[in-house]
């Protein structure tokens, strides 16, 4: 039996009563008559519940969302999704470099450290994804692997406790120490290729109309999840941008938007609002508010570490700059740094964050995962390893989270021979993907085409 995951109405009711609960909807009447009917509760770590539902059942989640939709949004005008009204509610917007200034600029090199450090950053994320952070820790505490310095085995780990906390089904094969051979397929490098593809086809004036047609042009739905999957699902019935992130989409807050800001932030080295901005037309496609939020404070982080920024904690001020003071994303973020900078321990610093943000938000929602990889960037102080690790240490989604603090911590370090080899080697300068004709590109590569685009007039 196919269960087409994250686009199925039984399944998006759930996941949209609670995202309406964040927006400050009430849905408690729309939630009593889906119970009453015999709904269900949204799965909690699988895109689909086991069986379809029945006919009846689903016509009626159909007819929810649409009503779910129609409730009134008290938080749209603290925060909105339009690039102007967003740029208002931001007292520190940036202003672009002064033209009497030499334009920042960034090097191959340091852009093929950034590329490395995505990359380690999600391997080492990728076999924990969808565990609690119980596991997490007994997994790695099981091996002597505590905080994680290298990437996770299975060697040594007791069967009971395997059996308990099984890997990451899909991921294992591919991702433990053991197992590693180049970096695997992966969305955390996928949108990343994809945004290079974008740039190269229409620069960095690209409408988002553009990155709906490069999306079908090169990437299958099948690589798709969460947001994503639910807007390329409405653009293939005909549903136009910025549509596509709020027609039966209750993922349009989650973490996807953020982890195709990259190459937004790498072609405007020293510039985070062309940055943030870059990234906003992207985002749009699948996200709104804080979804769209997070993708423009890393672009405007990763920018700022692009132009050769040295200080982790400024590139992290430069990132609140172009998100809504008010919002809810700003306040987890600057919640998350004061924990990171009052605390030695990090594991304290996760503890109080998961306290905070897990009985409201699922695993994947781009407000806790935002909030985790600014704690983990502060309280390693830009490290490598120590970014990655706590990144990924921190739980929920682990491998986008390594994948964005590996980034960033790449930047600062400047060039891949400061990365340290037991990350970087077993890359083999070899990545799989099914978009484009990218499979088997080294890093290097990818990071002279990336160079290219930065430097493009």
């Amino acid at each position: 039996m196919l269960r087409l995951t994250w686009v199925q109405p039984e399944d998006l009711v759930g996941h949209e009563v609670r995202q309406a609960g964040l927006d400050g909807r009430d849905a408690s009447a729309v939630a009593a008559r889906w119970r009453a009917a015999g709904g269900g509760e949204a799965p909690l770590r699988a895109g689909a519940s086991d069986q379809p539902a029945p006919a009846r059942l689903r016509a009626l989640a159909e007819d929810l969302l649409d009503e779910l939709a129609r409730l009134p949004g008290p938080s749209a005008d603290a925060e909105p999704t339009a690039l102007d009204r967003i740029r208002a509610l931001c007292p520190d917007w940036p202003s672009p470099p002064a033209a009497s200034q030499p334009s920042a600029s960034v090097s191959p090199a340091r852009l093929e450290a950034a590329w490395l450090g995505r990359a380690a950053g999600c391997l080492l994320g990728k076999p924990v994804e969808k565990l609690p952070l119980t596991g997490i820790r007994r997994l790695a505490r099981a091996t002597g692997n505590w905080p994680p310095t290298s990437y996770f085995t299975a060697r040594g780990v007791p069967r009971d406790l395997l059996a308990a906390y099984p890997w990451n089904r899909r991921s294992a094969p591919t991702s433990l120490a053991e197992n590693i051979d180049g970096m695997p397929e992966d969305d955390d490098l996928n949108y990343p290729l994809l945004n290079l593809l974008l740039l190269r086809r229409h620069g960095r004036s690209f409408t988002t109309a553009d990155v709906a047609r490069v999306w079908l042009d090169e990437l299958p739905a099948g690589r798709t999840f969460t947001a994503e999957r639910a807007a390329y699902r409405n653009l293939l019935t005909g549903v136009e941008p910025p549509e596509t992130a709020r027609r039966h989409n209750p993922f349009r807050e989650w973490i996807g938007a953020l982890i195709r800001a990259d190459v937004h932030g790498w072609t405007n080295p020293g510039d985070p609002a062309a940055a943030a901005a870059q990234a906003h037309r992207d985002a749009v496609l699948t996200h709104t508010a804080n979804g769209v939020y997070a993708a423009m404070f890393a672009a405007a982080v990763i920018a700022t570490a692009a132009a050769g920024a040295a200080d982790v904690h400024a590139c992290l001020r430069a990132g609140l700059t172009v998100v809504p003071d008010g919002s809810r994303l700003a306040g987890a973020v600057r919640h998350a740094v004061r924990l990171a900078a009052a605390h030695a321990d990090f594991d304290t610093v996760v503890d109080e964050l998961h306290a905070v943000h897990s009985p409201a938000h699922h695993w994947v929602h781009a407000v806790p995962n935002t909030a985790l990889i600014a704690a983990a960037l502060t309280h390693a102080d830009g490290d490598f390893t120590g970014s990655v690790a706590r990144a990924v240490s921190g739980g929920w989604d682990t491998d986008s989270n390594g994948a964005t603090a590996g980034c960033v911590a790449g930047l600062l370090a400047g060039s891949p021979g400061a990365l340290p080899e037991h990350w970087t080697a077993p890359l083999k300068n070899r990545l799989a993907t099914s978009v484009g004709d990218f499979d088997g590109t080294g890093f290097d590569a990818l990071a002279h085409l990336t160079h290219r685009e930065a430097t493009r007039p």
